[in-house]
This record gives structure tokens, sequence and C-alpha cells, in this order.
């Protein structure tokens, strides 16, 4: 395993010495003076420092604004119009029209409803039904996102009919493009359902935080349903939902990427030790992971939750198009940029840095590097560029908060009994993200089984092997495969550059 300078201390010793087990049995050994080392020559670490300050005083100083301001603008259309008197400080921006907090706010509580049950029906049926689940969400998306472009056209909506369908069609080129890629990734992803089905525990943990997303979303729809009744014209109402929009993603971000945390020191504990009832096991290891995720990690926690999943998004759509390509120069140069561009900011932002953070306690882009340099030392890079599995389960995310969307704009037609109303599009719009956060935090679970396995099998395949021999043998046929590929596109390329240069490669010069 990679060797972090770190002294040896007898505080905290079960969880943070987990690494001092051996990895060929799971058994820590011990020197004369009693300290414990493994065959890699590892020791525990010092307690836990606080990583990150500043971003968790960041986050903490936002969430006390927001949830004030979302108070008062939600509290200033209760019942009343223009209760706490606000709308003289908009006078210029005013439409004169009337509403009130308590007309929409019931169309969020139905996306709050609908998220939490399809979140919580994802987490019940894991074990049982979870990849078909999964199949339903990659072929179902495309469909449900053209068909919501289509009402939006027929209600004279151009902008939010223009802009779903550049989504399904988005995500259209997307699947054609990793479709042979999909049989590995459902084999990944049907392996961390295994995994974490074996540990029901975590599962609890995602429910607790979908409550307590709940809890906050209960104060910021409160809030947005208060903009949305404001006085402000339709420009203004829709510029501040963006910014509670934007905190309320920080926000289940955060949540999610806690979870995230919690899960993967859990499952690492698991496969390192061989084993949920390996006699190696530290005590109470899910206490423990969940204090350091909400103490000394929680910072690295809210900085990487800020950055990472635009970064993500944005790499697969950007590798998804340049395999599709072909011979056109000029586009490929373009992508090529862009792509190298990505791969930077990749270097730094990871959602593999969750798995160093729960591990090591690391500084969220100390863990990034770390876990990149891992992956590109060892070559498991490219399987894990080979692998969807993120994607995956993001469209599950998206098409779950479609549907919370989905019925919270029905709702509020009906309710209103204005069709494609503006009023209508907000509420909707806005329960999607409530949606998608909602659903996100069941299948952030899964995505942090995968990540676990993946930095497992790159710190000593063996570990995969000794849990999952099958799994193991697949994993590094696949892997062979995907570097034989590079080492031919490699190939080719450096002929096609000493050809153009008028100098033919000989055959001893191949790469």
């Amino acid at each position: 395993m990679n060797t972090h300078s770190q002294s040896p201390s007898s505080e905290e010793p079960d969880f943070d010495s987990i690494i001092t087990a051996e990895q060929n049995g799971g058994q820590s050994t011990s020197s004369d003076g009693g300290s414990h080392t493994t065959s890699t020559g590892r020791v525990p670490e010092l307690s836990r420092h606080w990583r990150d300050v500043f971003w968790l005083a960041v986050f903490t100083v936002h969430l006390v604004v927001f949830g004030v301001v979302l108070a008062i603008v939600g509290f200033n259309r209760f019942e009343k119009a223009d209760r706490l008197h606000i709308d003289k400080y908009t006078a210029g921006i005013l439409d004169n029209r009337k509403g009130f907090t308590e007309k929409y706010w019931p169309s969020y509580a139905v996306a709050g409803g609908v998220g939490a049950v399809l979140g919580c029906t994802w987490l019940f049926l894991l074990g049982s039904r979870a990849n078909q689940m999964m199949n339903v969400s990659v072929h179902i998306l495309t469909a449900y996102l053209a068909v919501i472009s289509v009402f939006c056209f027929w209600g004279e909506q151009i902008f939010w009919g223009i802009a779903f369908a550049i989504g399904a069609t988005l995500q259209f080129l997307y699947i054609i493009s990793v479709i042979d890629r999909l049989p590995f990734t459902m084999l990944v992803l049907q392996k961390a359902v295994k995994l974490i089905w074996s540990l029901r525990e975590v599962m609890r943990v995602a429910y607790a935080f979908m409550a307590i997303m709940l809890l906050w979303m209960v104060l910021w729809s409160f809030g947005a349903a208060g903009v949305i009744a404001s006085s402000l014209g339709d420009g203004g109402r829709w510029w501040l939902l963006v910014v509670l929009s934007v905190s309320l993603f920080w926000t289940g971000a955060v949540l999610c990427n806690t979870v995230h945390v919690i899960v993967s020191g859990m499952v690492f504990l698991v496969l390192i030790h061989g084993g949920r009832e390996a006699a190696s096991m530290p005590p109470k290891p899910l206490t423990k992971s969940l204090r350091y995720a909400v103490t000394t990690s929680f910072g690295s926690i809210c900085y990487g939750s800020l950055f990472t999943a635009a970064i993500r998004m944005l790499r697969w759509e950007i590798r998804g198009f340049r395999s599709k390509i072909g011979n056109n120069e000029c586009l490929l140069c373009c992508v090529d940029f862009l792509f190298h561009l990505v791969e930077t900011l990749v270097r730094f932002f990871n959602k593999y840095a969750y798995v160093q953070i729960a591990v090591y306690g690391t500084g969220f882009n100390h863990s990034a590097r770390d876990a990149w340099e891992l992956f590109q030392s060892t070559g498991v890079e490219a399987l894990i560029a080979y692998d969807c599995s993120g994607a995956v389960l993001l469209m599950g995310t998206i098409l779950g908060g479609l549907i919370a969307g989905t019925c919270a704009g029905i709702w509020t037609w009906f309710k209103m009994h204005d069709r494609m109303h503006e009023r209508m599009l907000m509420v909707g719009s806005t329960s999607m993200l409530m949606g998608m956060i909602l659903v996100g935090l069941a299948m952030v679970v899964v995505e942090s089984a995968v990540t676990s396995m993946y930095i497992c099998y790159a710190e000593d395949p063996l570990l995969i092997n000794r849990w999952d021999s099958d799994f193991f043998n697949q994993m590094s046929e696949v892997l062979h495969q995907r570097l034989q590929h590079r080492s031919a596109r490699a190939r080719a390329v450096l002929t096609q550059t000493h050809n153009q240069l008028g100098s033919p490669i000989r055959e001893s010069d191949s790469v």
C-alpha cells in the first residue's frame, strides 16, 4: 500500500491501524516493542487533525445565512402579503402579483415525498432488483427527457423544450458511445451491490442522512415557495431560485459525500480484513467512520463537494465524445485540449479522494492527488476510464429527480388551473433538484463501494482476489485488454508521426 509518513500512536488504534492488517490474511504483526507493522511497513497513524477548516467555516456560515434568508423570504408571504414589508426594497422590479407561500409549499412537499419514496425504494430493493433498476435508468432516461421536451414545446415553453431536447440528445449520444462498456459496468455495479448488501448498517446511514436532508428541505422549500409567491418579476424570481438551488446543491452534495466517506471507510475495512466477521475487524467501525466524517474530515468533504460533481460530468461527456470522433484531426485537436484540461482538474478533484479521506484522514486535494497517482502508477486508471458505473448511477439519480419534478409540476398545474404557467415551471425545475439529491443519497452507497474496490485493487489486487476470485479474474482480464488497447493506440500514433516526418519506424522501435 502507499506509505504515508506518520508516526505510531496508541490513540484510536483500532480504526487508524486498519492498514496494519496483513493483506494476505487480515492479521497484524507486532515488533518486540509492541508497535504494529505490516509486510508493507505501514504503522498506525497519529490521531487525526482537522482538515480544510476554511471550507468548513464557509459551509457553516453559508448554512446560517441561507437559513435566515429562507425563513425571512418564506414568512414574508405566509398567510399575508408582504408581512415583513420587504416589497418596498424591490419597488423598481415589481410586477404587482400577489401570492402566498402556502400556495406553493405543498408542491415541494410532493417533490420531497416522491424523492424520499424513490430513494427508500431503491435501497429496499438493492439486493434483489438493483440490476433491473439500473438497466431501466439507462434506457428510459432518454425517452423521458424527449417526452418532457415535447410537452414543453406544446406548452410554448421554447427554452425548456430546447434544454430538454439537448439533454435527451446528449444522453442518447453518450449511451451510443459507451454501449460496449456497459457489460463490464454492470458487473462492477453487481459486485458493489453484493458488498453493500452484506453491510446492512451502511444503508441505515443513508436513511438517516435522507431524513436530515428532508429536514433542511422543509426550510429550503419554505423559502423557495416564498420567492415564487413574491411580487418580483419572473426574471428576478428565476435568479433568486438559481442562487437558492446552488445552495441546495452544495448542501446535498456535502451530505451525499459524507455518506460516501462513511461507507468507504466501512467497505475498506471489510476488504482489507477479509470479511465483516473477521476476528481482526476493529470494534464499532461504523461509529468511528461516522465520527471522523462529521468532525475532522468534514471540511475536506465540504471543499470537494463544490467542484467534484461538475468536473466528473464534463469528463464523462468528453471521454464519450472523444472515442467517437474518428479521423477528424481538427476536431480531435480541440477535444484533446479540453480532455487534457479536465484530466488536470481530475488529478485534484475526484471521487476517489473520499476513500483516502475515510482511511487516512488527509485533506481533499492531497487525497485526490494520492489516489490519482496510485491509479496511474499501477495502470488501474485505464480500468477506471473504461468503467461507466458513476455515469449509470447518475442516470438513475437524474431520472428520480425528473419524476419528482414532474409530480410537483403536475400538482401545481392542477392546483393553479393554468397550463404551463411560469410558476409551475419554477416549482417543477427546483423540485427536480430536490428529487435528485434524495435519490442520490441512496445511490451513493453503491458508488462508495465501487470507489473502495478500485482503491483496494490498486493498493493490492490480492484484496479483491481474497474477497471474490472470479471478479478479480474478470477485472484483471479487462485491465490487460485496456492496457493493450492503449499500447496499440500509442504505437499507431508514433508510427503516423514518424511517417509524416519521413522517417519510417523500424520494427525494433515499436513501443
